[in-house]
């Protein structure tokens, strides 16, 4: 198990900057990646409440970016 930072991020227009971080503890980096995919659609859907989020990324333990997608992708 590894514990992953899934952190996603405001529009530039907005400041940028973090919005919210969430620590998961998976089996692997894909599975990091398939709950920073399920966060970033719910970010993104019209009903959403809370600021608007630009991106999400996905940071390992040491603090390095494994993966990030953007609205823009």
């Amino acid at each position: 198990m590894e514990i992953y930072r899934i952190e996603t991020i405001a529009p530039e227009s907005e400041g940028g900057g973090v919005i919210r971080r969430t620590f998961v503890r998976v089996e692997s980096l894909e599975k990091a990646k398939e709950r920073a995919l399920r966060v970033f659609t719910r970010a993104r859907v019209p009903q959403a409440a809370g600021p608007q989020v630009e991106a999400v990324r996905v940071l390992n333990g040491a603090g390095y970016e494994v993966f990030s997608i953007n609205a823009r992708d």
